[in-house]
């Protein structure tokens, strides 16, 4: 299934703006008759087909909706500092995104070295990532947030940060998740949560988890807590 994105559809009526428009007409060759089928990031699944083939502001005549495709029973949110190597940071944003995510929020933490990101890149492989994936909701990248202000948010679900730190005792993400709640994990920097921060989380009724023996990369952290969701949900 090839899957277009665009956003206000109506009077079953879409334009794709140039990008989807020249991706579809230039590169994929469509034709004035060809079926399509368009996401419009807040759940709903389009079919339709070319009425008016510009590779600048294609039109689709809408024939049928699907709402809620593929909608989950359970939200997720990865709160994450931001990396040092923007791509390493990329590619969590584009494979959580093909798993399953709802929310996103870079974490700036006592160890970020790099607390800035490039947010309209971001969203642009978020997108790519929906497509590719399947998806018709749109994960939410909210702007980054300082861990104090973000620990302190009254964030409904189940609340975990994972660590690598001996101190405290962890247990895994299946002891602490059941099957349909919401959950927000936290993932730390490179140079990982500072025991000062695990204890304010602590206290704000966040549960300490790890994500195996291995010491993980903060992007691969971020794969492996999303994944685990994931698969607890099956």
């Amino acid at each position: 299934m090839q899957l277009f994105y665009a956003t206000g559809i109506e009077n079953n009526l879409c334009i794709l703006d140039t990008a989807e428009s020249g991706h579809c007409i230039r590169v994929l060759r469509m034709k004035k008759g060809n079926s399509v089928n368009i996401i419009d990031g807040r759940g709903s699944l389009y079919e339709g087909f070319i009425n008016n083939p510009d590779p600048r502001r294609c039109e689709i005549t809408i024939t049928g909706t699907i709402r809620n495709f593929e909608k989950r029973n359970y939200r997720l949110h990865i709160a994450i500092s931001p990396l040092k190597n923007q791509d390493r940071f990329e590619w969590f944003i584009e494979k959580s995104v093909e798993i399953g995510i709802d929310e996103i929020t870079p974490l700036i933490c006592r160890n970020t070295e790099k607390p800035g990101i490039k947010a309209e890149r971001i969203n642009t492989i978020i997108i790519s990532a929906m497509k590719q994936s399947l998806k018709a909701f749109r994960p939410v990248l909210n702007a980054a947030v300082p861990f104090g202000t973000f620990k302190d948010l009254n964030i409904t679900g189940r609340r975990m940060i994972a660590h690598c730190s001996a101190a405290g005792e962890r247990k895994s993400i299946s002891q602490v998740y059941e099957k349909g709640e919401d959950a927000v994990v936290l993932i730390g920097p490179e140079g990982d949560f500072t025991s000062g921060e695990i204890e304010s989380a602590v206290s704000k009724g966040y549960q300490q988890v790890h994500l195996g023996k291995s010491r993980l990369r903060s992007e691969t952290a971020g794969i492996t807590a999303c994944h685990s969701i994931y698969i607890l949900n099956q």
